[in-house]
């Protein structure tokens, strides 16, 4: 999972006493200690000190930001809705993506492009890292629906195929959360709402086709990867799948051609000796690189 914003605590600005500048020079501390300071070498530092003063009240200016292409929200030069279906893909699962506040400012990110391609009542994004009935009242009554899962592995959770074969109520609403998997994992064991819908996980052989950013295991897949293969096993379409990943093939495609390397797993990287980094001192760290290393689920 990518794998799915918060108010954010901005910086006080620091007030300075009249005069004052922001740093203080070998100079200005020998005037202030009672050394002899050339006069020169004074009216110059009071002359910079007045023009920093100057500036130090100019608004700042917002950084300029490239023209984004309104449905994929890539910079409109290096624009994938050639890549994108011509409509939106007529489906009947409601896909709800919760989103860590981290992901949504991320330049390589993947689910504007899912989202381009579904039509806008049947993908909703909903941002944060915590939720509850009074903050979410909709998201609330969509986990309470017998018809409603949610896409987390572990212990608990159902093989998606297996489980639409049993099950009394087909599913109508399937939740995906986006974010890394750490982010992930603290949305969903953090949030009560998340673990009344049923848990389902994707049993798939296919390798992460997002080849530009590194995951933890082969086996893990991008958010919209996720969500192509559900829907695919929902809709019983698999050309839905197909439609989804070709723009994420793009994407990768246009990134590797200007410069980007293929992100090999981190599990790769372990067994075969070209992890980058000193193994960590913590344990329990150290245990989920050993259990990497093994091919151990974790």
């Amino acid at each position: 999972m990518e794998s799915q914003k918060e108010a954010r605590t901005l910086q006080e600005p620091v007030e300075r006493p009249p005069g004052a500048s922001r740093s203080q020079t070998p100079k200005d501390k020998e005037r202030q200690e009672g050394g002899a300071v050339p006069a020169a070498a004074a009216l110059g530092a009071e002359a910079d000190d007045t023009s920093a003063d100057g500036l130090w009240e100019l608004p700042a200016e917002p950084a300029e930001r490239r023209p984004e292409c309104s449905r994929c929200s890539r910079p409109q030069k290096v624009c994938l809705c050639p890549f994108l279906p011509a409509r939106p893909l007529p489906i009947s699962t409601h896909l709800y993506i919760i989103q860590h506040p981290a992901e949504e400012n991320k330049v390589l990110r993947t689910v504007p492009l899912l989202a381009a391609c579904l039509p806008q009542d049947k993908c909703k994004v909903k941002i944060g890292r915590r939720f509850s009935e009074e903050r979410d009242p909709e998201l609330s009554t969509i986990c309470r629906k017998s018809g409603t899962l949610i896409l987390y592995p572990g212990a608990e959770a159902a093989n998606l195929e297996e489980f639409i074969l049993d099950s009394p109520v087909y599913p109508s609403t399937i939740i995906i959360i986006d974010g890394t998997w750490s982010q992930a994992k603290d949305i969903f064991y953090k949030n009560s709402l998340f673990r009344q819908p049923k848990q389902v996980q994707i049993k798939t052989s296919i390798s992460s086709q997002y080849v530009i950013r590194m995951q933890p295991t082969n086996r893990c897949l991008s958010t919209l990867e996720c969500a192509a293969v559900a829907l695919s096993i929902l809709e019983k379409n698999n050309y839905i799948q197909e439609t989804l990943l070709r723009p994420l093939q793009a994407l990768c495609s246009f990134q590797l051609q200007h410069g980007a390397q293929i992100r090999l797993s981190k599990e790769h990287l372990l067994k075969n000796g070209l992890y980058p980094k000193p193994m960590p001192k913590n344990k329990r760290k150290l245990r989920k690189m050993e259990l990497l290393m093994n091919s151990v689920k974790i």
